[in-house]
């Protein structure tokens, strides 16, 4: 599949990433593994190039990454090893033991590298696939209100699409996102949203279900995975709205669809990235109705029959339980059915 971001055929259908698991990320006997400090710079040159298998330890990854930034003047080689930044594999999935990097899957979010060295940390560094420019605020919609303004991390260089594999109790489901753009969400071995919305929809076994503040599409999908009916996605922040509907794209195996329909580009899609009122993003055909929206969830009823529906609205901050309840309150005055916070 054609990746929106960098252009390539780096995006792969559901089964293709699922069969890449567990063996992605495991060494051979030829693999070395030394364990570095993290606390402190790592020994001079103590990397090595990529096995003959082609995957190499991540801790030298890190440290060929460490030396290039020490190359370039970006560090001065007294900065500790965890000061290149945060790992973020793709595909993403819960491992119990350090993994052994192959080409093309590591995304960096660090706060220190420029263009110029971000560009030959992708060049020279086979295992990274981009590099981000991460700050000290979280990307995309936090504020259900919309009153903050949303802001996005930078893309230095390459791309920095990248998949997660979350386990349902019917399969997995996998889920793609652009890492600058949207929030990490990182796939353990249970998720209690995903477990929350399998036990409601066991219980409602609901003709209609609601993915109100979708994200990426994670408890949507989940919902149609499952094989409810009618499925709506929505957003309203751009990256979250396009993303659930390519990935509608990249689970349609799992689902009783003919096609999935999606009707915006998301270069065009940036250029209004808070929706408001409900545009429809994508739709399917089949069996299987799944439909994605990009717009504020309070203005979702408009779109919704007037017939029982489920609805999982998952806030960002679920700390407050005074405006959630409020939330819900005001949901339930707009649309018929049960609606809860996972």
């Amino acid at each position: 599949m054609k990746c929106p971001v960098c252009g390539d055929d780096c995006v792969k259908e559901a089964h293709e990433i699922i069969g890449l698991i567990p063996a992605v990320f495991t060494r051979c006997k030829d693999c070395r593994m030394k364990i570095l400090d993290k606390s402190v710079p790592p020994p001079h040159d103590v990397y090595h190039g990529p096995c003959r298998c082609g995957k190499r330890f991540i801790d030298e990854v890190f440290a060929h990454a460490y030396t290039l930034l020490v190359r370039e003047g970006i560090f001065t080689g007294k900065e500790p090893l965890r000061e290149v930044g945060s790992p973020l594999l793709h595909p993403g999935y819960p491992v119990i033991s350090p993994p052994f990097l192959p080409k093309d899957s590591l995304v960096l979010l660090s706060r220190y590298p420029d263009k110029a060295a971000a560009q030959k940390m992708v060049d020279e560094i086979p295992e990274i696939r981009g590099v981000v420019r991460s700050g000290d605020f979280i990307p995309g919609i936090v504020d259900p209100a919309l009153k903050s303004t949303p802001r996005s991390y930078e893309l230095l260089a390459g791309c920095d699409v990248r998949a997660n594999v979350f386990p349902t109790k019917t399969g997995p489901v996998v889920i793609y996102q652009q890492q600058s753009t949207i929030h990490i969400e990182f796939p353990r071995g249970y998720n209690p949203k995903i477990s929350s919305v399998e036990d409601r929809i066991a219980r409602v076994k609901p003709e209609w279900f609601v993915d109100a503040c979708c994200g990426a599409g994670t408890l949507g999908i989940t919902g149609a995975r499952l094989g409810v009916p009618h499925v709506i996605l929505n957003d309203t922040w751009y990256a979250a709205a396009f993303w659930a509907a390519y990935n509608t794209g990249v689970n349609r195996e799992f689902f009783r669809i003919d096609e999935v329909k999606i009707h915006a580009e998301y270069a065009k899609m940036a250029e209004y990235p808070v929706g408001v009122e409900p545009v429809l993003v994508a739709e399917t055909n089949g069996a299987q109705e799944i439909r994605v929206y990009q717009g504020d969830f309070r203005k979702l009823h408009q779109v919704i029959p007037k017939v029982p529906v489920l609805a999982v609205i998952d806030l960002f901050d679920k700390s407050d339980r005074v405006a959630s309840g409020m939330v819900i309150r005001e949901w339930m005055g707009q649309v018929n059915g049960e609606a809860f916070i996972p």
